[in-house]
């Protein structure tokens, strides 16, 4: 009888439930890289997504008995992650939504030339690290982690019209940002 990724994980998550450490420290190392980047997308400080990984797992572990097997194990952790992430910013108020503020214009995107794609993608991360951080939450919960603005919504508390304008909000911020650094680029070549 052959074994399946999906039996080896239920089998580990198993263990874990019986508060195996090492069936916890698999599923950790399974997990942690992937998670990590995730929390960094949403906290840009590496510290921040360290302790917020950290605490995000001890989550994971004091609620894994709520798994049910019905979504792959990646899925539910990633929400946990995340939710992790916001709950945090939330506390030390760094997450602002601003809906009232918020336009929603429209981002006309623009043909650029990808000769320098490595650059540009520094260029877009370092521009991302800019955003105030509810633009920057969610525009990564959007763009990077494929959720829809009424999962958005749901998850930072808040209407879908505010998901919608938030991230109207930073793609134009972006945009403004992206084109301050091309001008300051210009102006050293």
């Amino acid at each position: 009888m052959e074994t399946t990724q999906g039996d080896l994980q239920r089998y580990l998550i198993e263990r874990c439930l019986a508060h195996d450490a090492k069936a916890q420290y698999h599923l950790y190392r399974q997990y942690a890289d992937a998670m990590y980047n995730v929390c960094l997308r949403l906290m840009k400080r590496e510290e921040d997504a360290q302790d917020a990984l950290q605490e995000a797992f001890v989550d994971a572990f004091t609620k894994l008995a709520s798994f049910r097997f019905d979504a792959p194990f990646g899925a539910w952790l990633k929400k946990v992650v995340i939710n992790r992430c916001i709950n945090t910013l939330q506390k030390k108020k760094l997450l602002t939504v601003l809906a009232d503020e918020a336009k929603l214009d429209r981002w006309h995107e623009e043909e650029e030339d990808f000769s320098y794609l490595e650059q540009e993608v520094k260029h877009i991360k370092h521009a991302i690290e800019k955003l105030p951080e509810g633009c920057r939450v969610v525009l990564n919960l959007y763009l990077f982690e494929g959720y829809d603005h009424a999962e958005i919504a749901e998850i930072l508390q808040v209407t879908e019209s505010t998901s919608k304008a938030q991230y109207s909000k930073a793609k134009k911020k972006l945009r403004d940002i992206i084109e301050d650094q091309k001008k300051v680029l210009w102006k050293i070549h």
